[in-house]
Formats: structure tokens, C-alpha cells, sequence
């Protein structure tokens, strides 16, 4: 079958906050200018807001630009925060921090806890207010270029294709979708980002991205112990002080809390399980009482981008751009990213309006990071830029650098510092680590991977093609296994990649596919980037609720 073609003025690839930015103050626009702009967006989850995971803490200076009457619209931003807490921990002790001395990157007077799929969902609705078209449930699984090299749009990618790769009874062919700009919006690690930067050489001269994964619950709990507005974050144990990480625990409104943990991806030990960090923190007797007598509800994992300014790839090539954690647009002293999407959003729309304006397609979209270099986000990125690559000096060292960073020098010293390298590249052999023990979860606290997948409600067509792809089927046996005892078994948050042995037959990968919550964790911190992620079909994967 040929697949249909769509034209239109501009494709979004993700409604995350970037992509529905975007597509909104395109409108906007187009509204304020007599332009007829016809603008869709893709999503691959099944619907705006299902594959969306963040703490989160969200800064309303974006939104405050984008829709200045959001309250009176109604958005979900409902428990502004009314404290601030961070605490040391070791094993048997806790140390809060005094509010006073507390970096000014963690103080969040001003902010809100929020759902960040919800207000996904929110945006998405103001989209289609303005007669934009969403499609949830369609993932654009490859770039279109025209003649010349030029993106002129994205195709989505076919359904009801067998395992074998043969075309099932259901089959569908893709759609194209050709536009005159295309917007990237994916999130950390899209797989089409991937692709540009490699074809555009977007990350020449810039360092290496380095990345985190976080992990996340939502629990429901004792309405005693229930603190609305309450933020707290932690540093140190269960993690060594060689190991970039720490806790979020964010109490919303209707006596749930949003915890998690995130653990810098440029860990060296082999034996480490950021899942299995994550059950621990939680038996902590600091933090431990505040789920005794509730309830999790929901559960998922997803990486984010740590490398700040010094890490962005050139934004613009033929025919479009990326934005938001597509790019890498996080301020991590902040661990805050949704303000800094949906303000590229919004710079990207008002390049695109104005090319569109001069009757310019295809072209590069020069005026967009330049808006970006003279933009408030600009500053607080470049203020940003020294804390994260402080801590290849361990939790001490980095500790005391960001202190004097931010405090003496308000983010402006006159110098940058390097990152370490590239995540994948961290890993020491298992014959220089030392092996985990992890406590097996009690299931009223602590939990495990098959019951936690459970909570995030992820569902993949069982027979379609693998998503998670290996370019040497050898590599995960005679390398990976061989050097560092198959770290995939423990990066994966999910239980996809197990080890097995069958029949004596000797050891082999197997991939759970139907497993995977998208985090992109695995295509991160491969340590010879062995695995590539790719779209499986749209509307597969997590349903996050309220995440």
C-alpha cells in the first residue's frame, strides 16, 4: 500500500510542554497576524499526556507568557509551595539543612507542585480550542527530506506489522506528514533528535550530553502525615559519594505525595540498580514514615538531560528545530526543565510565524537561537552551567563548589568546567566493582520491578516488531556480560533485559519489549551503544494517570 500524504504548514513532533508550546503560540500568531496556519501535532502515547513523567516543580514564568489568564482557564496548578526542606543523609542519620543557607537554584517560593501530565493534557486542550490538531497514538517513526537534504516533515509509522516483519490482516501504512518547518519535541533522547544530529553534525564543538534517570511514584497517603506544599529533597545515602543522585518528595494537594529518586547516568559500578536505590531510600527511617499507612498508586521512569548550557546541540538545520529536552534545555541545580521547554517553544513558534510571514520555507531558522541568546533563559542556564560537572568530584567536592559557584559568584564565574565524558563510557569492570546487596522489598514500602511495570500501566502490541534494537547480537553475551555481569539487568527500570540460559544452552539476551516504559535509559548507558531505542507503534507504552 503507498501511505497517505498530509500537507500542512507545520508538524510538531510530541505534545509535551515544548511541542503544545509551541503549537500555541503558533496560533497565537497566526491569530494576531491573519495568517491561516494549518499545525498538527504528533504523540506517540495514547493520549496527550500518557507517556508524560516529571517530579514535578513547576516554575509559571512560561506559562505566565504563553496564557497570562491560565488561572481563569483553569489549568491544573492547584498546590502552590509553602516549604522548602533539603536533608544529608547517612545510613542511621539525617541532617536538614538550614532554610537560610539553602542554594537559591532549590528555594521554590513562587512555584507550584504540579502533575505535569495533567497540565500536558491541559495544553493540549487549549490547542484544540484554537483548531489545532492533536493525534495522540501516533508515533513519527521517520524524517522525510526533500531533494535538496531539507526536512520537509516526518512519516508515522506503520501499524499491524508482525514480529517477523511481515504485514498482519490489520495492516496500515504510515502517513506523511509534509510541512514547510518541523519542530522536534520528543523529549530526552527522542529518537529522531538522534538522527538529525548525526546527519546535521549538531553536536560538533559542544560537550557530550550527559543524562540522569528518574524514578517516580505517586502515593496516597495517611492524611496525618500529609503536608500540602510541602518540598523536600535529599543527598547522600543509599548513593556513594562518588555517585551523582538524589531524592525528590513533593506533597501535593488531596494527601498524595510525588516521590522519586534520580541517579547521574555516569555511574561507574556496574552492580548499581537506580530501581533498587530508589526501594532503599524509601526504608530510610527519615523517610519511611511518610508512606507507613498509605498507599502507591502509580509508578515510572523516565532519563532527563543534565548538561545544561555547555551540552546544547545546535538548534536549527533545514526545514526546522528542536526544542526542550529534545535539545537538553534542563537547569539542573534547579531540577526544573517545563518552564525552559515551553519557553523554546515559544521562541521556535515566533521564528517559524516570522519566516512563514516572508515567505520563507525550508530554510534554517537562524533568528530562533538567537532569540535564545538574548533571553532570560539564557542567564538562568548560564548562571546553571558549573554545578552539575562539580560533582565528578564526588558529593563533597561538588557540594562545596556549587556553594561557592552560586552564592560567591552568582553563577558567573569566569570560567565554564567540563563534563566527565559520555555516560556510556563511565562503567568500570565488574573485577573493580564491588557487588550490591540489595534488601528484598517488603511490598508495603519497597517493591518490585513486575509489580511496579504494573502501576504504569504499559501496554505494547505483543506481536510487532522489537523496539529496542541490537546492531550485534553477540554484544550483549561477549562483551557486556563478559565485562561488566550484563548492567542492563540493572540500568532498565522496567525488567525488560534479563540474562537467561536455557537448556544449557548457554547465555543469552532476552528482551521483554512489551516491558519497556519508554525512559531511554537503556540507549543512554549501553556501554557500546549496542542498543538503539526506536518508535514501536503509536499508542504503545505507559499510560501514566496523573503523573
Amino acid at each position: 500500500m503507498e501511505r497517505e500524504s498530509m500537507e500542512v504548514d507545520v508538524v510538531i513532533v510530541g505534545a509535551g510542554p515544548a511541542g503544545l508550546a509551541t503549537a500555541i503560540r503558533l496560533g497565537q500568531l497566526a491569530e494576531e497576524t491573519g495568517q491561516e496556519l494549518a499545525i498538527v501535532v504528533l504523540e506517540k502515547g495514547s493520549e496527550v499526556g500518557a507517556h508524560i513523567l516529571s517530579g514535578a516543580v513547576l516554575d509559571p514564568r512560561s506559562l505566565n507568557e504563553l496564557l497570562p489568564d491560565w488561572q481563569d482557564r483553569g489549568a491544573p496548578l492547584n498546590q502552590p509551595v509553602k516549604r522548602d526542606k533539603f536533608v544529608f543523609l547517612t545510613e542511621n542519620s539525617s541532617l536538614p539543612w538550614p532554610e537560610f543557607m539553602m542554594l537559591p537554584a532549590m528555594k521554590n517560593h513562587g512555584n507550584y507542585i504540579i502533575s505535569l501530565g495533567n497540565l500536558c493534557r491541559w495544553l493540549g486542550e487549549q490547542c484544540e480550542a484554537m483548531g489545532i490538531e492533536v493525534f495522540p497514538g501516533f508515533a513519527a517513526a521517520e524524517i522525510l527530506y526533500d531533494d535538496q537534504g531539507r526536512v520537509c516533515g516526518v512519516a508515522t509509522g506503520d501499524m499491524g506489522v508482525g514480529k517477523d516483519g511481515e504485514q498482519k490482516p490489520t495492516f496500515e501504512p504510515g502517513m506523511e506528514l509534509r510541512a514547510k518547518y518541523t519542530v522536534f519535541a520528543e523529549g530526552c533522547r527522542g529518537s529522531l533528535g538522534k538522527q538529525l544530529m548525526d546527519k546535521f553534525g549538531l553536536r560538533q564543538g559542544v560537550q557530550p550530553q550527559t543524562y540522569g534517570i528518574g524514578i517516580k511514584e505517586l502515593w496516597q497517603v495517611d492524611p496525618e502525615k500529609h503536608q500540602a506544599g510541602t518540598v523536600m529533597h535529599t543527598a547522600g545515602w543509599p548513593m556513594k559519594p562518588d555517585t551523582y543522585g538524589g531524592s525528590f518528595l513533593y506533597h501535593l494537594e488531596d494527601n498524595q505525595v510525588a516521590t522519586g529518586f534520580v541517579v547521574g547516568l555516569d555511574y561507574k559500578n556496574p552492580y548499581l540498580s537506580p530501581f533498587d536505590e530508589f526501594q532503599r531510600w524509601k526504608q530510610h527511617y527519615y523517610i519511611r514514615d511518610v508512606f507507613e499507612g498509605g498507599k502507591r498508586i502509580a509508578y515510572g521512569a523516565r532519563a532527563l538531560n543534565e548538561g545544561g548550557l555547555q551540552s546544547l546541540p545546535k538548534l536549527v538545520f533545514p526545514g526546522g528545530c528542536m526544542v526542550g529536552c529534545e535539545a537538553g534545555f534542563l537547569n539542573t541545580p534547579r531540577i526544573k526543565g517545563s518552564h525552559a521547554a515551553m519557553k523554546t517553544g515559544m521562541m521556535a513558534a515566533e521564528s517559524i510565524a516570522a519566516a512563514l510571514g516572508r515567505g520563507e520555507e525550508y530554510g534554517v531558522l537562524e533568528d530562533y537561537p538567537e532569540a535564545f541568546q538574548k533571553s532570560w533563559l539564557y542567564d538562568e542556564l548560564y548562571r546553571a552551567r558549573n554545578v552539575r560537572p562539580a560533582f565528578k568530584w564526588g558529593l563533597f567536592g561538588g557540594t562545596i563548589y556549587a556553594g561557592i559557584d552560586q552564592l560567591v559568584f552568582r553563577g558567573k564565574a569566569p570560567w565554564t568546567l567540563s563534563h566527565h565524558g559520555t555516560d556510556h563510557e563511565s562503567l568500570v569492570d565488574k573485577s573493580k566493582a564491588k557487588p550490591i546487596d540489595y534488601p528484598k522489598p517488603d511490598g508495603v514500602i519497597s517493591f518490585d520491578k513486575p509489580s511496579s511495570v504494573y502501576l504504569s500501566n504499559t501496554n505494547h502490541e505483543e506481536d510487532q516488531p522489537v523496539h529496542l534494537t541490537l546492531k550485534d547480537d553477540s554484544v550483549p553475551v561477549k562483551h557486556n556480560l563478559a565485562r561488566y555481569d550484563a548492567p542492563e539487568q540493572r540500568f532498565c527500570p522496567a525488567g525488560v533485559y534479563e540474562i537467561v540460559d536455557e537448556d544449557g544452552a548457554g547465555p543469552r539476551l532476552q528482551i521483554n519489549a512489551q516491558n519497556c516504559v519508554h525512559c531511554k535509559t537503556c540507549d543512554i548507558k549501553d556501554p557500546t551503544q549496542n542498543i538503539n531505542w526506536v518508535t514501536p507503534e503509536g499508542g504503545g507504552g505507559p499510560n501514566y494517570p496523573n503523573m
